[in-house]
């Protein structure tokens, strides 16, 4: 007598393999977020070991440069009255206090020529400047009856023009004043207290100046100022009319502040720049008592020489769009197994993902060395060339190991396109992704899920 034998059921796991695989692979995506995040903490840790550098290098040579001035300084005496009661009489005695009145020039050019260097600290390069800047320009008609000061109370023989510089270690040579065609050398030792909630005083440099005892008339000053610096060089438009023209051989100039410049031009062989400003364009007056408006520094304006290989910045980006590799890097392993009858084991996976964030180590420690283009290229080849013989190992098959590297080419392409972007890196970031998406759907529709296989035509 014949028995029948019942075919044996397929387990839960055998019937959900793919299902519980895919599961598998996001989970491993999301994994792999720990190590790109610790690549992203190392990039900041490359990038503040610059900035010290950058930081040492400047205190030798000297920090960023604003300037303010000419500002012409004339001391004044205040008289305060004091009430005193004495053996029942009412006295009022007079004091005097030494006071400074603060006025600008009515008319300012300046011209200057920077001159950019490069330093190296270890295997990074800070950008310097040396700079021949010459001032010239007007006062006429100081008159301070504005604010009630009597001229007899004005000391007009110890009047001054003060000039303050962010760093002195950048003057290189002695600074001379011409006014009214005679010639007086600068002095360090001169202050500006700045207003606001926190006073503080800026250090600068002086020189006394001659004036008519009643203040009218014009007075034409004239000097040159050479003076190193890093970064950048601003200033600050005290002339009722401010004008200032800047040239230089750097290819990179970044135009920052309140104002812009109003030409420009730049070029292979450098820039040239030229900015105008009005007296009403800012935010602080021709004349002050004692202490200066904080907004003077609300008004500065200038250029940064800036270093166009940021990588530290282009890595950051590129990390960031880690998991969209990783997961359609997966996504197309885990299709080429499906259709291909191909087995990939988990830890393949593993190997597989280490391998892509591996990448951005690659690129960010190549990138220190020569510029970000091309240590992208070198990164993208190592870890597709890595990839391919694994996958070809895998598959058996060079063709399906050539067809994941192609995926993985396009995919970095796409990425190296939008980091060059940055107006426009959303919207075709955002069309990549749903073209990503479309090809993901047309490839998927050939797949049975419920079989895990090819649906027959």
């Amino acid at each position: 007598m014949e028995t029948q034998t019942t075919p044996k059921q397929p387990s839960f796991f055998e019937r959900n393999s793919a299902l519980i695989k895919g599961f598998f692979i996001a989970f491993l995506v999301l994994i792999l977020l720990i190590p790109t995040a610790l690549i992203m903490a190392l990039i900041n840790e490359r990038e503040d070991r610059k900035n010290e550098a950058i930081r040492e290098v400047s205190a030798k040579w000297a920090n960023q440069q604003t300037l303010i001035g000419p500002i012409l300084r004339i001391p004044y005496y205040e008289i305060i009255k004091v009430e005193k009661v004495t053996t029942g009489k009412k006295e009022i005695e007079q004091t005097k206090q030494l006071r400074y009145a603060y006025l600008l020039p009515n008319q300012l050019e300046i011209n200057g020529q920077i001159n950019p260097e490069k330093r190296s600290r270890g295997i990074y390069e800070v950008v310097v400047y040396g700079s021949k800047m010459n001032f010239k320009g007007e006062f006429s008609d100081i008159l301070l009856a504005q604010f009630n000061i009597a001229n007899e109370n004005i000391v007009w023989k110890d009047a001054a023009i003060l000039l303050t510089i962010n760093d002195f270690r950048g003057i290189e040579e002695e600074v001379k004043l011409k006014w009214n065609g005679k010639e007086s050398l600068f002095n360090s030792g001169a202050e500006l207290t700045i207003g606001g909630e926190n006073k503080a005083n800026q250090s600068g440099i002086f020189t006394p100046v001659e004036i008519m005892e009643d203040g009218k008339g014009k007075y034409e000053f004239d000097f040159a100022l050479n003076l190193k610096g890093s970064e950048s060089l601003n200033f600050v438009p005290v002339g009722k009319t401010t004008q200032v023209k800047l040239n230089s051989k750097w290819e990179n100039p970044s135009f920052d502040g309140a104002f812009l410049p109003d030409n420009r031009i730049i070029n292979t062989n450098g820039f040239s720049a030229s900015w105008k400003v009005l007296h009403l364009n800012r935010n602080f007056p021709q004349q002050w008592l004692d202490t200066t408006p904080i907004t003077l520094y609300d008004s500065s304006f200038g250029v940064k020489l800036f270093t166009p290989n940021d990588s530290y910045q282009q890595s950051m980006r590129s990390v960031k769009y880690a998991i969209l590799i990783i997961a359609l890097t997966f996504m197309a392993f885990f299709f080429v197994e499906i259709i291909n009858s191909k087995k990939v084991h988990p830890f393949n996976y593993l190997l597989i993902g280490l391998a892509l964030c591996i990448f951005y180590t690659l690129l960010l420690s190549i990138s220190e060395f020569i510029s970000f283009n091309q240590a992208y290229f070198i990164a993208v080849i190592m870890t597709i060339g890595l990839v391919f013989l694994y996958a070809k190992s895998i598959f058996q098959s060079t063709r399906l190991a050539g067809l994941v590297s192609l995926v993985m080419l396009i995919l970095y392409g796409f990425i190296f396109v939008i980091i060059q972007l940055e107006d426009t890196a959303l919207l075709i970031g955002s069309i990549g992704l749903f073209l990503i998406l479309a090809i993901t759907m047309y490839v998927s529709r050939k797949i049975d899920w419920s079989n895990v296989g090819v649906k027959k035509e």
